[in-house]
């Protein structure tokens, strides 16, 4: 498995691609800025639990588990 910066650097490439203002840029932003403030996958994956609005919440988890499985 990679690690935190690793995957936060692919999800902020992400954000970059993503529509200004999309649903998948802010799931994206925020999974890049909770990998990068972030011990471990663990650490981050129970701060985007925490994430609000929901739609989001849902957007960055299933991001970051397509990231992190790869």
């Amino acid at each position: 498995m990679r690690d935190n910066l690793d995957l936060a650097a692919n999800a902020q490439q992400l954000a970059d691609a993503a529509p200004a203002g999309s649903i998948d840029r802010a799931a994206a932003k925020s999974v890049a800025i909770t990998l990068a403030t972030t011990r471990d996958a663990t650490q981050a994956r129970q701060t985007l639990d925490g994430l609000s609005p929901a739609d989001v919440r849902q957007a960055a988890l299933a991001l970051f588990d397509r990231l992190s499985a790869s």
